[in-house]
């Protein structure tokens, strides 16, 4: 099996990642098993700095840091359970020490799996004006909406006042709901949970469209990979 290094930014959102993976991996492994896995973190408050400041070199710089602990750790590929900084991924991607899974990547060839359309995509506010998503969804001929702006400050603090500080209020599940019922009013078929909080409060159950759960489907697209014999769909990187 090959060992998962997670680079992690948020920390409920990385732990969501990390404990997905072991919760689904008895199913393929058998009892209690599941791939080795690493997880290295800088201080969020480090990331949200370069956020705010723009500087997606700086992000990448973080990302690389951690790439590099978990290479010397013995990490076979990585992954980065947090959509917002994949902004500085092709920053990352020449210099990195191990191949990566590209989070919006997996999320969209699921889409397309599942024959979806059009998108609705949530997240914070640098991840849904950013090309991320629309990147990988063009490619794949999948059309995609944004909240409106007012929509997306909100959401926007929601996650970064409540979520990554691993607050969950109902008036934030609600507001979700209602942001999400408007966008399957303009024609969505499903709904990115773009954020690697999100999930922790909207899901299937609970949401006017259905979801694409980014922080499950990474987990997953990893699992897959830690396992598989090299010569499987999994084995194909982004």
């Amino acid at each position: 099996m090959k060992h998962i290094g997670i680079v992690a930014c948020s920390a409920e959102g990385a732990a969501l990642c990390y404990r997905t993976i072991c919760a689904e991996g008895p199913a393929l492994l058998g009892a209690h098993a599941h791939p080795e896995v690493s997880l290295h973190s800088h201080s969020f408050a480090d990331y949200v700095g370069c956020l705010e400041r723009g500087d997606l070199e700086g992000v990448a710089e973080l990302m690389l840091s951690s790439a590099n602990k978990l290479a010397s750790a013995g990490a076979d590929f990585l992954i980065c359970p947090d959509n917002t900084i994949h902004q500085a991924f092709a920053r990352v991607a020449a210099r990195s020490p191990r191949p990566w899974l590209h989070i919006a990547q997996v999320v969209a060839a699921e889409a397309a799996a599942r024959g979806l359309r059009r998108l609705a995509l949530a997240g914070t506010r640098w991840l849904v004006e950013s090309e991320v998503y629309p990147e990988q969804l063009a490619a794949l001929g999948i059309a995609w909406v944004r909240p409106d702006s007012a929509e997306r400050a909100e959401i926007h603090r929601i996650i970064m006042e409540e979520l990554v500080r691993g607050v969950f209020k109902p008036q934030a599940i609600a507001y979700h709901a209602q942001v999400f019922a408007r966008l399957k009013a303009q024609g969505c078929d499903a709904v990115i949970l773009g954020c690697t909080e999100i999930p922790l409060i909207m899901n299937d159950a609970n949401s006017p469209l259905p979801t694409l759960d980014s922080t499950r489907l990474l987990a997953r697209a990893a699992l897959r990979r830690a396992v598989a014999d090299g010569t499987g769909p999994a084995a194909h990187w982004p």
